[in-house]
């Protein structure tokens, strides 16, 4: 056991029912942390990559942060990784909530999935013991029927992580719900799928072996002046959630609309926006552990559509399936978001899906013969619901077309609809417009796992967030390129750091690289600074494009989609176009990698990484 971890990964093969331990070493934890960093070090070097990705021997590991179950703010992240089933290369989808903390109390540090039962199960963790049992009785059940069941099973007090029937149908968009009805995600990417493959329908926790602090004396005293400065720069987070930011978002030309057609919806947006929901459906704001900020919120309501009572629509899901679905109607964005919360299908790649079936639609690409007699129609609540328990439950012609997200439903569909997605390395976009924020367009097309914000958040420092480490104490001006690769490669390093230590992305801007180092040094006591925390997120940023490049990714696959480099009608981006020619080679050099995006082995020495 280390200051802040508690030294051992369980490994469980599933196929055989052997569950044995392995040691995490001190010099691993030091050069990469633990979450996302110490399992791509994991499946980078033990794992098959030819493997497909449901194949048995493929490993799924759930990995805690570094800082996670201390009194660190925000500490409250673990990461699950894997071989992607949507995208075929690195995957890492990171939950919050309170069952990161809560496993990490078990006694473990992460947890190594292997095989496959012959029959449901899932796992119970209870203070470093680890049992195999019987799912049968919850197969087939929603995430909220099984936290519910499971924790009558085994204690009123234990957490669950579970899957809904997408991840048991094997939807390749399928995500992991923890803490039951509060619903934090681990969700993109589709690793809900990976633990749907191994018949491994929940893992459920309960422990209290609380973590050792190196220097705890001198961590409060850092935390006494520093929590009430990230509280006062999180208000707004604190009142209205990630959503209150949905109007500034449609602002700033960065919304996507109407399956990413459109750059204006003034009005539309809102009605579904935060401020909205706080007016009406609110009931309670909710803290993920050890969060002294507090941006999720507890909605209710008995409409139209059905009852809803749980996790609010962050602002993702207000953007794909709302904004992107022309949805401009709370009650059913806010059940929508409880199916797939219930279901375990991520909000994302679910929008994306719907806004692609319903352009198919009116385009003449689909009809009702495809359909089966469904008119999709935009932002219509029959269509939105119908879908969504078709994706789920593979049913129907959601099932057969759109159940994989809307890369593999072009595939399927063929008629030129490919068009109409808009993706990069087979990761459909979040609801940030590349278009409306330059730094975007080259974080999306270099983030390792495909179209991702979370690597870069670059977006941040155009809406005025300031990082005085870096000298960023200015908005940049969103729509020049010139000196988009130097802000792109600084905060992609640093955003590297997060999930691996697992701290909230929230915090970017709210407290800088020194103070988080300083937190580090304080808990492990280990000697870090501002440049020390920054190498290792450079090494892990690299050591995960490596793994990629193995699976043949290289420059060619740094690259927005034609949707994306068509000019908007309107709104604050109407007319502009990222130029990724500018940009890239400038990246590149920056990196230290080649004119075909392949690190130089000059780089790779510099970091402590071979090829």
């Amino acid at each position: 056991m280390g200051y802040g971890y508690q030294g051992k990964i369980l490994e469980v093969d599933l196929t055989t029912r052997k569950i044995s331990q392995r040691e995490v070493r001190e010099e691993e934890v030091k050069k990469y942390f633990l979450g996302s960093g110490l399992s791509a070090r994991i499946l980078s070097q033990e794992a098959d990559l030819s493997l497909d990705p449901f194949d048995p021997k493929n490993p799924l590991i759930f990995m805690a942060g570094l800082l996670t179950g201390t009194m660190v703010p925000t500490a409250c992240k673990l990461s699950v990784c894997s071989k992607s089933p949507l995208t075929g290369i690195w995957n890492e989808a990171t939950v919050g909530g309170h069952w990161p903390a809560q496993f990490k109390f078990t006694g473990y540090d992460g947890i190594i999935v292997k095989g496959k039962a012959g029959k449901p199960v899932y796992l119970f963790l209870d203070d470093g013991k680890c049992e195999i049992r019987d799912a049968e009785s919850v197969w087939g059940k929603d995430t909220f029927q099984t936290n519910d069941a499971l924790k009558k099973q085994t204690d009123e007090r234990a957490l669950v992580a579970s899957i809904g029937q997408a991840g048991e149908n094997l939807s390749k968009i399928a995500s992991i719900v923890c803490d039951g009805m509060n619903a934090r995600n681990a969700a993109r990417g589709g690793n809900g799928a990976v633990m749907g493959s191994k018949n491994l329908k929940a893992i459920v926790v309960k422990g209290k072996k609380r973590l050792e602090i190196k220097d705890w004396e001198g961590l409060r005293e850092l935390l006494k002046e520093e929590i009430p400065v990230i509280k006062e720069k999180g208000k707004g987070l604190s009142e209205f959630g990630t959503a209150g930011g949905a109007v500034a978002v449609e602002a700033f030309g960065d919304l996507p609309i109407k399956n990413w057609q459109h750059g204006s919806w003034e009005e539309g947006i809102k009605r579904i926006s935060g401020e909205r929901m706080r007016e009406t459906i609110w009931v309670r704001h909710y803290h993920c552990y050890s969060c002294p900020i507090g941006c999720a919120k507890i909605v209710k309501g008995d409409g139209k559509y059905g009852r809803f009572y749980g996790h609010y629509p962050e602002y993702e899901t207000v953007g794909m399936l709302g904004a992107n679905c022309l949805n401009d109607d709370l009650e059913l964005l806010a059940y929508v978001n409880e199916l797939c919360n219930r279901f375990g299908l991520d909000s994302i790649s679910t929008g994306n899906t719907l806004a692609f079936a319903m352009e198919c639609y009116e385009k003449g690409k689909i009809t009702k013969r495809d359909t089966g007699g469904l008119e999709i129609k935009w932002g219509d609540p029959n269509t939105m619901i119908t879908l969504i328990n078709q994706i789920a439950k593979r049913e129907g012609f959601g099932g057969e077309y759109l159940a994989d997200g809307p890369v593999w439903a072009a595939k399927r569909m063929g008629r030129g609809t490919m068009e109409f997605v808009s993706q990069t390395k087979g990761f459909d976009y979040p609801a940030h417009d590349p278009r409306g924020h330059f730094s975007m367009a080259l974080s999306y097309a270099t983030a390792v796992r495909g179209a991702c914000h979370l690597e870069g958040l670059t977006y941040f420092l155009d809406r005025g967030l300031k990082i005085e480490d870096f000298g960023y104490t200015e908005p940049p001006d969103q729509f020049k390129e010139e000196d988009k690769p130097g802000i792109v490669y600084n905060l992609q390093n640093f955003l590297s750091v997060y999930n691996p230590l697992g701290i909230c992305k929230f915090l970017m801007g709210r407290a800088e690289p020194s103070q988080i180092a300083r937190w580090v040094s304080r808990v492990t006591g280990f000697e870090m600074d501002k440049e020390k925390l920054l190498k290792v997120g450079e090494r892990l940023f690299n050591l995960k494009r490596l793994y990629d490049i193995r699976l043949g990714i290289s420059g060619k696959d740094d690259v927005l989609p034609k949707r994306l480099l068509t000019a908007k009608p309107d709104g604050k981006a109407k007319g502009r176009v990222p130029d990724l020619g500018k940009m890239l080679p400038q990246y590149y050099r920056l990196r230290g990698w080649d004119e075909k995006g392949i690190p130089k082995e000059e780089r790779l020495r510099d970091l402590d990484l071979v090829l």
